[in-house]
């Protein structure tokens, strides 16, 4: 659960005050992207809508928002540059709202990991929430008319997760493993000394949609699964090993009937260029930062017409 989330519940629950500030869309450079949320509290925050000055001035509007009554709400514009003196020189639409026991079930319904789809209808005094399929709306950016009382908004945040098969349970296999928490990863984990069989194994490398990682202890088993990988159809294919290990693979798979096209598809050596250190946290380090340069989606705010 988003820590945010967590915290607007618990408030929520013992009555406490607490206020809520969520990005809706952004135009140029911004420090966060639009769905990034905050939980304001008298004396706390949790969250991030991206630091700074910006932040600053949320937080105090926040607060404010504290003396209202619960559903009371407001949406506010921040041009980075002129009014909060941000080099990033973007523009940023907040909604900030104080919270009420009514927002409870859309908090706890959104705030696992992935992506959701919120409908808000900006009511007077009270926001009404619920999630569903996403229709054809024309997004609203940061700027132009501020959306009023009686306008309706479909906010589309969170990441999408990519499925992570990760094959081997050695240090570095254990080392990435700690490093994906809070990332936008399914992780699904096998190690043949941890009693994953190798039929199965190759059974599910054929199946990836995602990405693959193979760092087993044993190089004939790691053939096994790029051959196995290579038939599906999964997004990255990540082989830890040397620059000899990549060309064995290359010749051995040529020879085996792959092309170049798919000789191309595999990493070999896995991790992000130019870091170059051996440490099993270092090249966890490295192979995190290459998935997180797998294709994503920013998502977007929309808005529809008034309600009649």
């Amino acid at each position: 659960m988003n820590d945010w989330a967590s915290r607007a519940l618990e408030a929520i629950e013992k009555g406490e005050p607490a206020a809520l500030v969520s990005v809706l869309a952004i135009e140029g450079s911004a420090p966060r992207e639009a769905g990034a949320r905050m939980l304001v509290t008298e004396d706390a925050s949790v969250g991030s809508i991206g630091g700074g000055n910006l932040e600053f001035q949320a937080t105090l509007q926040a607060r404010k928002a504290l003396t209202q009554a619960p559903g009371d709400w407001r949406i506010q514009d921040y041009p980075l540059g002129p009014f909060l003196q941000q080099c990033c020189g973007g523009r940023v639409r907040v909604l900030i709202e104080r919270l009420e026991p009514s927002q409870a079930g859309w908090i706890a319904a959104a705030s696992g990991a992935g992506r959701h789809h919120l409908e808000t209808l900006l009511n007077p005094g009270k926001l009404e929430r619920k999630l569903l399929d996403v229709p054809d709306r024309t997004p609203i950016g940061a700027r132009g008319a501020i959306p009023m009382a009686g306008e309706r908004m479909l906010e589309v945040f969170g990441t999408p997760l990519t499925p992570l098969l990760l094959f081997g349970a050695g240090h570095v296999g254990r080392a990435i493993s700690r490093i994906l928490d809070g990332l936008p990863f399914t992780l699904c984990w096998h190690d043949e000394r941890e009693g994953s069989l190798r039929t199965d194994m190759a059974a599910l490398a054929r199946e990836a949609t995602g990405a693959v990682l193979i760092l087993t202890h044993d190089h004939g088993l790691d053939y096994e699964l790029t051959v196995a990988a290579l038939q599906s159809q999964a997004q990255f294919i990540g082989l830890i090993g040397s620059a000899t290990k990549r060309a064995r693979f290359r010749k051995r798979l040529a020879g085996d009937g792959f092309d170049e096209a798919a000789l191309d598809r595999v990493i070999c050596p896995v991790g992000l260029p130019g870091i170059v250190g051996k440490a099993p946290e270092v090249i966890a380090v490295a192979v995190a930062a290459q998935l997180l340069l797998l294709p994503c989606f920013n998502p977007p705010i929309f808005t529809d017409k008034p309600l009649p």
